[in-house]
């Protein structure tokens, strides 16, 4: 049981938009502020969103992506589960990498957008945010602090 109580968690499809380089090594990722009027407005964190009924983590993370952002990626790569309890909510973070998309980024929502690297210079960061700067502070053999704040 969590610190707030048994509830249902929330399934949310994230989207980790990677660039690569000509050799096919990870780079840059990017980060969303939270609009105005969500809950954590202004944390930067992964953009995503929740699942539909009767949607795949795939179908969601596609529409949110265009819904938020104007672009139309990829395949998504399944990468990692995460389940996070916030005050208002328990939610399951389903993260998938996504190396191609099209389109010009637009922020549909008046969110911020920023290409980042370790560590990360854009705070706050979201709670949920903070174990995926973790996952790739290990994959990319990254020592120190994984973000400012």
């Amino acid at each position: 049981m969590s610190e707030y109580g048994e509830r249902t968690p929330v399934d949310v499809a994230v989207g980790v938009l990677v660039e690569r380089d000509a050799e096919g090594r990870e780079g840059r990722f990017l980060l969303t502020s939270r609009p105005a009027g969500k809950v954590y407005a202004g944390y930067w964190e992964f953009p995503g969103g929740k699942l539909e009924a009767g949607e795949s983590v795939e179908q969601a993370l596609r529409r949110e992506l265009h819904e938020e952002l104007g672009i139309t990626i990829g395949e998504a790569h399944p990468w990692k589960i995460e389940l996070m309890d916030y005050p208002h909510a328990r939610v399951r973070l389903h993260f998938c990498k996504v190396y191609d998309w099209q389109g010009e980024f637009e922020m549909r929502e008046q969110q911020a957008m920023a290409w980042q690297d370790l560590p990360v210079q854009v705070q706050p960061v979201l709670p949920g945010t903070i174990p995926v700067l973790q996952w790739f502070a290990a994959e990319r053999n990254h020592s120190g602090v994984t973000h400012v704040g």
